[in-house]
């Protein structure tokens, strides 16, 4: 039965950044739908804290899966009434196919085929169809947050970078078309990145001292301003969360931590005949 509490999807929530922004999202008081393929694991997210603390609804699913989609929209919807924000956050990392990737790296023309379908399947084609499916109920709301987890713009062009960096920046791309069509409708569409090397199990063994890393936790203030009503009007951005200073004011952070996103800051529109 519909409430009027919020109630945010995450992908990729039983570990990493979206177990860190589910935690974040239900210790605000939204009820989450925490979308994983990993059961065990989801079954452990559990909502932390006392009083005014969301509800979160365990969906396994594979978004690898075509019907993966619609189901998940409509889980929510049967749980809560209702559908707010789509956090797409749901990836793939290269160490899955080299386990030492960062020492030798996959070269283009050594990416195997099979798995450049794989990353593209997870890391850019699952967020526009998570997207695609949920739009529609914020559109009918009149307000909504569709909120992406891409990767750095410098990954996404690195040396050896083809699978991951690549299925990002198609996802990216993807979502600054998604905030030119939603402009104007009070449903908006952003990216949110760590902004380096990060604690999740993404990353593999090869990657560092994770006690230097990013933890996953650094996603959680930007996210809560980005869910708020003070972020209206904020649509087609990019925030590096490692940016985001946390003793400045949340729209103050905000302005230090956005630019445009994709590429809009550089982006020249072609020349076409009248």
């Amino acid at each position: 039965m519909a409430s009027d509490v919020r109630v945010a999807i995450v992908t990729g929530a039983a570990s990493g950044l979206g177990r860190a922004m589910a935690l974040g999202l239900l210790g605000s008081g939204m009820h989450v739908v925490a979308v994983d393929r990993d059961a065990a694991t989801l079954s452990a997210l559990k909502p932390a804290g006392v009083g005014r603390v969301g509800t979160v609804l365990h969906h396994v699913a594979d978004l690898a899966n075509p019907d993966a989609f619609e189901r998940i929209v409509g889980a929510a919807l049967e749980a809560f009434g209702r559908v707010d924000v789509l956090v797409n956050n749901a990836g793939i990392g290269q160490d899955s196919v080299r386990a030492d990737q960062r020492r030798n790296p996959i070269r283009l023309w050594e990416a195997p085929p099979e798995q450049w379908t794989r990353f593209l399947t997870v890391n850019a084609t699952a967020p526009i169809m998570m997207a695609r499916a949920v739009v529609p109920h914020l559109l009918r709301a009149g307000w909504g947050r569709v909120i992406t987890v891409t990767t750095s713009l410098g990954t996404m062009v690195r040396a050896g970078y083809l699978l991951y960096g690549s299925s990002k920046a198609a996802a990216e791309s993807a979502m600054a078309v998604l905030a030119a069509d939603l402009e104007g409708t009070g449903v908006t569409s952003n990216v949110l990145v760590p902004g380096g090397v990060t604690n999740t199990p993404l990353v593999g063994p090869d990657a560092g001292d994770r006690g230097k890393m990013l933890q996953p936790e650094i996603m959680v203030p930007p996210l809560l301003w980005l869910v708020s009503r003070e972020a209206d009007r904020v649509n087609a951005r990019r925030f590096v969360a490692v940016d985001w200073d946390t003793k400045l004011v949340p729209a103050q952070a905000a302005e230090k931590a956005g630019v445009p996103i994709a590429w809009l800051g550089i982006a020249r529109m072609p020349i076409e005949p009248k």
